[in-house]
Parts: structure tokens; C-alpha cells; sequence
């Protein structure tokens, strides 16, 4: 189903993986809002004006999602967005597998190869990366990050803004506290508090 242009505030790899999911899910055409100095990556978008332009623009798009990595930034976005009645989308990748006894938040994409369970809540703003698995009855913050391949067991809970690793993996009904930084391939079988980051198997707290 064709459902019309839409708007991704960025225009790096996430905005291209962004993109990507968009036109497999039926939108006719991308506009990208970039306002860093770098010149946009060969592709098939391109770039039509800074973040700043869009916000002016957002009634001739069908859709607006935010396609910025950096966690904080992208829910800043969102607020912007939503302040001025934006019309904020989710990306849900036809390749996922998202039980309809989940919950996502609006402005997050599930990527290729994810995978969703039954109970699970995903908060505003989150990215389920390509093949991360949230499975039944975990809870993510908003503007959490599952990165690649990483995997969160059954009813653990994320805090905001938190930064999952590539290819880790968290233990059962653990607590995740905000802004959390978990290394790639690390194995978390603790309770982590808000601000740190956690490295290893198992995982530690790294020395500052």
C-alpha cells in the first residue's frame, strides 16, 4: 500500500537504513533533512534541506520519523516534532517479526530481522536493530537502543536513553537503569544503575 512521502530527519547510515525499511513497507518517496557539514552519502535520497527547514514543512509529508543514532538527540527531535502536531511514524521492517501483543512507541523502527514479543513494550523514539531480539513482557525507555544482534531475555526492564551493544545479551528480569551504556558482546547477569557501562562476560562496571 502506497502510503506517500515521508520525512527522515538525518542522513547517515541509520536515516539510509530508515530509507530502506520505508520503501519495503509501501512509502512512494523519502526526503531527507540533513544539517551536518558532511555531504550526503551516495544513495537514492538526498538531502532537501536542514532538520530546521522540515519543521516549517511538516504538513506536505505523510510521515516524519527521526534517523539520528545518538539516543538523546533523537528524542529532542521528536519533541520538536510533536510540539508542532508533526505527523510522528514507527517503522516496523516486513522481515521482523512483532507479536500484535506488543506495544511500540511512536517515531521507532524495528529493523530487519528483529524480533518482538508477546507483552513487550517498546517506549517512544527506540530502535530494535537488525536482528535484536526483545522477548516477552521486557519494557524499553524511550530512545533506547538494541543494537545489532543483541538480545534481551524475558521481562527485563530498560531505562531511557540506553544504549544496548552489539551482540550482547541481558539476563531474565534484570533492571536496566537510563542512560546505560552496554559494551558489544557483553553478558549483563546483574541490575545495572542508571549512568553506567557495563563491559564483559560477565559484565562489570567499567574503572573511570
Amino acid at each position: 500500500m502506497t502510503q506517500g512521502t515521508l520525512a527522515i530527519i538525518g542522513a547517515g547510515g541509520h536515516a539510509r537504513v530508515l530509507g530502506d525499511c520505508a520503501e519495503q513497507v509501501g512509502w512512494s518517496a523519502i526526503h531527507l533533512f540533513d544539517g551536518s557539514d558532511r555531504p550526503t552519502p551516495p544513495g537514492p535520497w538526498r538531502a532537501h534541506g536542514a532538520p530546521e527547514a522540515l519543521l516549517d514543512r511538516l504538513s506536505e509529508y505523510g510521515g516524519v520519523i527521526v534517523g539520528l543514532g545518538a539516543n538523546a538527540e533523537r528524542l529532542e527531535w521528536l519533541d520538536r516534532i510533536a510540539a508542532r502536531g508533526g505527523p510522528i511514524v514507527s517503522l516496523v521492517h516486513p522481515r521482523s517479526s512483532v507479536s500484535a501483543h506488543a506495544l511500540i512507541g511512536p517515531g521507532s523502527a524495528v529493523l530487519a530481522g528483529a524480533c518482538v514479543c508477546v507483552g513487550a513494550r517498546i517506549g517512544r523514539g527506540a530502535i530494535i536493530n537488525t536482528n535484536a531480539s526483545v522477548d516477552h513482557d521486557t519494557s524499553l525507555g524511550e530512545g533506547v537502543h538494541v543494537s545489532p544482534g543483541a538480545a534481551l531475555a524475558g521481562g527485563v526492564n530498560v531505562g531511557a536513553r540506553t544504549w544496548v551493544g552489539v551482540g550482547s545479551a541481558v539476563r531474565q528480569g534484570l533492571t536496566i537503569g537510563s542512560d546505560v551504556v552496554i559494551g558489544a558482546g557483553a553478558v549483563v547477569i546483574r541490575d545495572v544503575e542508571d549512568g553506567t557501562t557495563v563491559v564483559g562476560n560477565p559484565a562489570r562496571p567499567m574503572r573511570r
